[in-house]
């Protein structure tokens, strides 16, 4: 694929999202902005250096993206990024699914960190041969994706080089088995104290560890979590009550959860819904 001076960004509505991988967006920048997102982003995202540089700054480092350097994201990882010469152009991809984090564990790639191509121009043809598709086929949003998504990742796993983690890896490391029980009780009512019982630390020693690792407390991120189920469960079930939604992440009642979804996001969860319903697929 050829890359010119136009940006390319597909942006996938109708998302499958109980497939075991989904991409979300996906797109070039040939002239890449200003990112400031002091609480991250909702799903993993992929950003790679084609041309020029640019600075990341995540986990308390601050990281060179040269061509053929990228980064992969976690989920709600604090970051900020910005060019640094007089043109920096990226390709990027944001991503999730039902399996996203099963399989990042399996390959030892889900912790955030910065990649280095070993063959010239590989992952940059993959996400250009993934535009193409998007572009011509309105329907590889479904199982197609899924797979196209799968491969990328199996190639950054086999022919991206790993730099040394920066120091959000180990604060991750230790609170990956909490935030996967986080993630599968979210329809249970508990607070920070029970996340610190299952987690086998002090009130204190947790709250630090999330503050590195995600730049805020374990309650915000309990709540962005519960925030981002929200949504899956709005758009894949359209008819459900709000009252049902909240009941199915935690929120105490319908007014909390309205309550709390408006400061976080800016609309109501049922403005929201209306919103992804009715955009085109």
């Amino acid at each position: 694929m050829r890359w010119g001076d136009e940006n390319i960004r597909c942006v996938f509505t109708s998302i499958e999202r109980s497939l075991p991988l989904f991409i979300e967006t996906i797109g070039y920048s040939a002239w890449e902005r200003v990112f400031n997102r002091p609480d991250g982003y909702p799903h993993y995202h992929w950003l790679h250096t084609m041309e020029g540089e640019g600075i990341l700054e995540f986990g308390g480092e601050r990281v060179s993206l040269t061509a053929g350097k990228g980064a992969l994201l976690a989920p709600f990882t604090p970051h900020m990024y910005f060019p640094d010469s007089p043109r920096w152009s990226t390709v990027y991809i944001t991503f999730g699914g039902a399996a996203a984090s099963a399989i990042l564990d399996s390959l030892d790639m889900n912790v955030s960190a910065i990649y280095t191509e070993t063959e010239r121009a590989l992952f940059a043809d993959l996400i250009g041969d993934m535009i193409v598709k998007a572009d011509r086929d309105s329907e590889f949003t479904g199982l197609e994706s899924s797979t196209e998504m799968y491969r990328f990742l199996m190639q950054l796993r086999k022919f991206g080089k790993r730099n040394d983690q920066p120091s959000l890896s180990q604060y991750y490391e230790k609170l990956r088995p909490v935030v996967r029980w986080m993630e599968r009780s979210l329809s249970a009512n508990f607070g920070l104290p029970e996340i610190a019982e299952q987690a086998h630390m002090s009130v204190s020693y947790l709250s630090e560890l999330f503050q590195e690792a995600f730049g805020m407390s374990p309650y915000s991120f309990l709540i962005q979590l519960r925030i981002r189920e929200s949504k899956r469960i709005m758009i894949t079930n359209p008819g459900l009550a709000l009252k049902e939604v909240a009941t199915l992440t935690g929120f105490n009642d319908v007014s909390h959860f309205v309550a709390t979804f408006r400061k976080k996001e800016g609309i109501t969860p049922a403005k929201y819904r209306e919103l992804h319903l009715s955009s085109p697929s």
